[in-house]
């Protein structure tokens, strides 16, 4: 009896398995891959103690604020779409109101390679024109707002300094830590004065490994960049006795290198910034309307250049240190 009940058993276990080997077991059905949103929106602001452009100031060696709006269009993981619009607080002196910014372009990776090609415009509207005569040097006839606006230094400056760039820019980004570029930027009237300008720079930048900074969320890095501005011949408006059909403005290299440390969507910089432009053609470029060195005979002749004839000379191209607030986020990232 007891052999017959353990046979039982037995079969009874085998034949439970088989059945259960039989059963369709219901497959689990995956999730579905998340939608790909190709829409997104970078939009930052900042404050500096100085907003320098190319090495030389555009806000007089005082504050300026400056804000950016940036809407995306991601065709793919790797090619991207956008179009900008921003603003920054200058000391131009026309005496324009603001410097707007309007841009576009397209970005594309490939690996380890980032490239960027677009179109910038840079627009000062509010401007008024200080020349104070009726005719330039080469004799061709200003408007009525042109001949009763001077300013005290001799200086003369366009009510429109309004131009465009078309850029090119690539990087390369070594691993997490080391990246290298270079970028392009090219205009057949740099800030409306008649010359072209060519500027190209290399830039480079060293992030630190997060492990120094431990769980406190804190990032830091060091960049730097390299660059020349390469200037033609401005309209006759510039021109000065010698040159009445305008100046060849002087080439020149600028640079910068700082630190700056990151904090979630915050970023704070330090910076230094020069050029090698001296102060007689500095003045020649920029029409500085806190340029000094002829007014009530002080210092005449101190910075004569070829296209400086009055001798006025500017600290705008000078050295600087900058130090800029600055936050940027984008709603895919930061508005979830």
């Amino acid at each position: 009896m007891k052999k017959l009940a353990l046979l039982a058993t037995a079969l009874a276990m085998v034949s439970g398995s088989a059945l259960a080997a039989d059963l369709r077991v219901k497959a689990v059905k995956a999730p579905p891959p998340p939608a790909f949103d190709p829409w997104d929106i970078a939009f930052g602001a900042g404050i500096t103690n100085d907003y320098i452009f190319r090495g030389i100031t555009q806000s007089n060696h005082k504050p300026s604020v400056n804000a950016y709006f940036e809407p995306r269009f991601n065709v793919t993981k790797d090619f991207q779409l956008y179009v900008g619009l921003g603003a920054a607080s200058i000391s131009f002196p026309n005496r324009a109101a603001a410097e707007v910014d309007a841009y576009g372009g397209a970005r594309y990776t490939l690996g380890s390679w980032a490239f960027d090609i677009g179109a910038w415009g840079y627009l000062y509207p509010g401007g008024t024109c200080h020349y104070g005569a009726a005719t330039d040097t080469a004799g061709v006839p200003l408007s009525n707002e042109c001949q009763i606006n001077a300013l005290l230094n001799g200086n003369v400056i366009k009510k429109d300094l309004s131009f465009f760039e078309v850029y090119g820019k690539v990087n390369y980004t070594f691993n997490d830590n080391f990246s290298l570029g270079g970028n392009v930027y090219y205009t057949p009237s740099f800030l409306n004065s008649g010359a072209e300008g060519t500027y190209a720079s290399i830039v480079g930048k060293a992030i630190a490994p997060s492990a120094w900074f431990g769980a406190t969320g804190i990032g830091m890095y060091v960049s730097g960049e390299f660059g020349r501005q390469w200037l033609g011949t401005s309209s006759s408006f510039y021109g000065v006795p010698a040159f009445p059909n305008g100046i060849n403005y002087a080439d020149y290299n600028t640079w910068n290198i700082g630190i700056g440390f990151t904090y979630k969507v915050f970023t704070l910089d330090f910076r230094y910034s020069d050029t090698n432009l001296s102060k007689g053609d500095c003045n020649a470029f920029t029409s500085d309307f806190a340029a000094r060195g002829n007014i009530n005979g002080t210092n005449l002749g101190s910075f004569v250049t070829p296209i400086n004839p009055s001798g006025v000379g500017s600290n705008w191209c000078g050295a600087a240190g900058i130090v800029k607030l600055s936050a940027d986020l984008t709603a895919m990232t930061n508005l979830k």
